[in-house]
């Protein structure tokens, strides 16, 4: 699958938002990858997943983890594509870590799958707490890294959609100075004041 193919994807599926964003990452942009909708279209979310498993292919993966709540089902459908198990990190006040019984194998190779990669914040933690409890980290995937290739996760990082969407930190955001067009945090953490 085609960079182009997968952002027309994105767009059939209404994923591609515009207007004035705060990101997981606490930036501020104008557009917001909203990889949630393409997880409503069955199709999609299974053409997008299998493309991204395909890439993977040369690496030998034991399990797939992705953080909460994004990353589940891209998580689970990456993993079904693979033939391999699927757990996801969650934040426990405040901090990422497995709940609901999941365990990771003392040297379990492990994928990281998330479905935007903006900073890697996420990512970065749940590959911390996959290193603490004795896995191997051999990769990291996802449908859209939004830093067109500057994140670096000490591993192989594999993305369909590979661009670079502008964002700035809160204080330089030009759209906060212009005031005209209202804050709005689609994604699944909780807004917080600018």
């Amino acid at each position: 699958m085609t960079q182009n193919e997968a952002l027309e994807i994105y767009k059939k599926t209404g994923a591609v938002l515009h207007g004035h964003f705060k990101l997981t990452s606490g930036r501020h942009s104008d557009t917001y990858m909203q990889s949630a909708k393409i997880f409503v279209d069955t199709d999609s979310s299974e053409k997008l997943c299998k493309a991204l498993a395909e890439k993977l292919s040369d690496i030998e993966v034991d399990l797939v983890i992705s953080p909460a709540i994004g990353g589940i089902l891209m998580g689970y459908e990456v993993a079904r594509q693979l033939k391999k198990p699927n757990i996801f990190a969650e934040r426990e006040n405040g901090v990422m870590t497995l709940r609901r019984g999941f365990t990771i194998p003392k040297g379990a190779k492990v994928l990281v799958v998330e479905d935007v990669v903006t900073t890697g914040g996420s990512v970065k933690e749940v590959i911390e707490l996959v290193k603490s409890l004795g896995g191997e980290v051999v990769a990291v995937a996802s449908i859209t890294d939004r830093s067109n290739g500057k994140v670096d996760f000490g591993v192989k990082y594999v993305a369909l959609i590979s661009m670079d969407i502008v964002s700035y930190e809160p204080e330089e955001c030009p759209l906060c100075k212009e005031g005209k067009i209202e804050l709005v945090k689609p994604g699944s953490r909780q807004i917080f004041s600018k």
